[in-house]
């Protein structure tokens, strides 16, 4: 059995977007729509549908990713310093 990094797609809401992709990427993409169809018994019509949760995937397990967003989430919610709340 082969052990894939995206398991059964979540049926969620998506956002349309629009993107170009080397022709060999797209092969790529199609051959792993099958392995995937074969692996997890839900078939996988449009390979398309493997990008979001590919990308979803990428950035859960990129730490550099993580830790920057950690620092602007962080930077966002600190109370700005230099204002006064003089009434």
């Amino acid at each position: 059995m082969t052990i894939l990094k995206l398991g059964p797609l979540a049926d969620d809401k998506p956002v349309k977007l629009t993107i170009e992709l080397p022709a060999a990427v797209h092969r790529d993409l199609a051959v792993y729509a099958e392995i995937l169809t074969r692996e997890t018994g839900q078939p996988v019509e449009e390979p398309a549908k493997l990008i979001a949760p590919m990308v979803e995937r990428f950035m859960a397990t990129d730490r550099g990713f993580a830790k920057a967003r950690k620092a602007l989430r962080e930077r966002q919610s600190a109370p700005t310093s230099g204002a006064s709340n003089s009434s």
